[in-house]
């Protein structure tokens, strides 16, 4: 099986609505990929498309140079009008097949999975990497039913045994304490957006996340 061409070991979610409408989201993402991050989502539940498509090249103009691919969560429209590297879907987003359609072979393709449902729909979508979540509760999103550790592993144990090579990383109330286990628990890498963007030094904070994550794919390799 093709190894994946995606690096998953940090993904940085610039998350409007979760790190402030006023911040410079070019400069925080910049902050992020310096800091170590391999890749960065634009996520932006409530704005209007046509601020979305500037926010999204802002960022992308902001990480140029920097190796470090730019995907949109959700909207496969404003990904193609920025001219970004990909787009994260969920089960309520666009088909993963019409996704790949549209935007081609070469771009990035991440999937939510949040059930078992959701493993075996990974096992059978044209994706680059699958995320697993929510693992715990988060100011960014309000989980119902968070499935902690165990619950990530039993559906990342899914979607490994079908696609070996496939980057699996967690989301949701991640931290630097959380992501020795989580890595344990099957990761490989780890979403985050308080953990970085939320922190006085978002480079910085970053460059933690990422010692701790290749430390851990160490220690359990």
């Amino acid at each position: 099986m093709a190894v994946s061409k995606v690096d998953y070991r940090l993904n940085a979610i610039v998350d409007v609505d979760a790190i402030g409408h006023g911040r410079d989201l070019g400069e925080l993402a910049l902050a992020a990929a310096r800091g170590g991050a391999t890749i960065i989502q634009y996520r932006d539940k409530n704005s209007p498309t046509r601020s979305m498509v500037e926010r999204a090249r802002t960022i992308h103009v902001a990480l140029k140079g920097t190796g470090v691919p730019l995907v949109v969560n959700d909207r496969i429209d404003v990904a193609l009008a920025a001219g970004v590297e990909g787009v994260h879907v969920g089960r309520e987003d666009m088909l993963v097949a019409d996704a790949r359609r549209l935007l081609g072979p070469d771009a990035i393709i991440g999937l939510t999975v949040k059930n078992e449902a959701d493993a075996r729909d990974a096992i059978e979508a044209d994706i680059d990497y699958a995320c697993i979540g929510g693992l715990f509760e988060t100011p960014a999103k309000h989980n119902l039913e968070p499935i902690g550790f165990e619950g990530f592993r039993r559906l990342a144990s899914i979607i490994r045994e079908a696609k070996p090579n496939l980057p699996i990383g967690a989301i949701a109330g991640i931290d630097l304490a959380r992501t020795p286990p989580a890595i344990e628990a099957g990761a490989d890498g780890v979403a985050v957006i308080s953990a970085i963007f939320r922190q006085d030094d978002p480079q910085a904070a970053t460059a933690a996340l990422l010692l701790a994550v290749n430390a851990s794919l160490e220690a359990r390799a």
